[in-house]
């Protein structure tokens, strides 16, 4: 059977999970995650998953529901969002709306995410990262509170972390590791959400 864009999401989530609970280190997340991109039908798509908790029971992800003849879960508004940069770079920038949760992999490559501009939909947003002889950059609009929970090894996390004192006010928790790589957050001089939540 063919692979849609929403069964490829699914496998990727499912990844996604793997690596932030230590399960796949970056350099095989990032390599299963651009062989999902590329899969054309789930027979592809099912061995890249099959190791890993949640694709045994059910069998792969949405695959209980197809059997049922249940509708996918609905994509309108994805909880997360995952950039990789292998040899290469993820730009995220502009108007944009930001996901509750955003991994951020870096494999001797380049990340970039830029909130000057973004759309925040919830008050906290967290951005994981996982870098390896790469870097993480992101700024942020100075009205917003910016924490760290990432540590450095033989690596920089550099994390401006501020507390804003609208209580309205965004907060951006930034975590992770870089290993032999760097992580960078800091306010964008001059940009400033105008519309805080209520």
């Amino acid at each position: 059977m063919r692979a849609s864009d929403a069964d490829r999401d699914r496998f990727a989530d499912l990844l996604r999970e793997a690596l932030a609970e230590g399960r796949l280190d970056p350099e095989e997340h990032a390599e299963r995650i651009d062989a999902v991109y590329r899969a054309k039908t789930l027979a592809e798509l099912e061995p890249l998953v099959r190791d890993l908790p949640g694709s045994a029971a059910g069998g792969v992800p949405g695959q209980a529901e197809r059997a049922h003849g249940a509708a996918p879960a609905s994509r309108t508004s994805p909880a997360s969002e995952t950039l990789v940069a292998v040899f290469g770079g993820a730009v995220r920038k502009g108007r944009w709306r930001v996901r509750a949760r955003t991994l951020a992999v870096a494999v001797f490559g380049g990340v970039e995410i830029d909130l000057s501009e973004a759309i925040f939909e919830q008050q906290e947003v967290v951005i994981h990262t996982a870098v390896l002889f790469g870097a993480v950059d992101i700024k942020v609009p100075e009205n917003v509170s910016v924490r760290s929970a990432g540590t450095g090894i033989f690596g920089g996390f550099d994390v401006a972390t501020r507390e804003d004192p609208d209580p309205r006010a965004p907060v951006v928790v930034v975590g992770g590791f870089a290993l032999f790589g760097g992580v960078d957050a800091e306010p964008e001089p001059g940009k400033r959400l105008k519309n805080l939540r209520p």
